[in-house]
């Protein structure tokens, strides 16, 4: 596996390009990203993990089918209101809206692995280390995210092995 989390904030496109190549050279075929990289997460990289591992597999000229790509969706969190509002939910709607925009940053019609990345309810984030149960809100039902995953297979956006 080859995890994308720094490309595009602590190495440059050039940087990343190279460290995609060195690793698929290498038979690496595993490729994990997320709409929120690269880390530290700004306003200003948001999704450029994915536009990298994107425009890697265009230049390169890789087929899809000889690499498995994975990303996550952003649950809710107030620090990044730049992706969906914060997203203020993991609802369906922000499921959807995060499937079709990384499959635009990715340049690619599939994904192989979607994952939430963190749950829709409150977590200790960031750097925070203690559990605030006064932090804890309504949150999504489980079952409406798991339909809007299921959508996103049934409409082929999401492969399932």
């Amino acid at each position: 596996v080859a995890g994308t989390m720094t490309m595009g904030e602590q190495s440059g496109p050039p940087e990343s390009l190279r460290l995609l190549d060195a690793a698929f050279d290498a038979g690496v075929n595993f490729f994990d990203s997320a709409e929120m990289y690269p880390v530290p997460q700004r306003a200003e990289t948001h999704g450029r993990s994915e536009e990298l591992v994107g425009r890697w597999l265009r230049a390169r000229r890789v087929p899809r089918d000889s690499v498995v790509l994975a990303t996550k969706v952003a649950g809710p969190s107030g620090q990044m209101t730049w992706i969906r509002g914060g997203p203020v939910a993991l609802d369906s709607r922000n499921i959807t809206e995060a499937i079709d925009s990384s499959l635009r940053r990715l340049g690619v019609d599939y994904i192989d692995l979607y994952q939430i990345h963190w749950p829709d309810r409150y977590v200790p984030m960031f750097g925070e280390t203690d559990y605030d149960p006064s932090r804890q809100y309504a949150s999504i039902p489980m079952e409406e995210q798991l339909e809007a995953l299921g959508k996103g297979v049934e409409s082929g956006k999401v492969h399932w092995p």
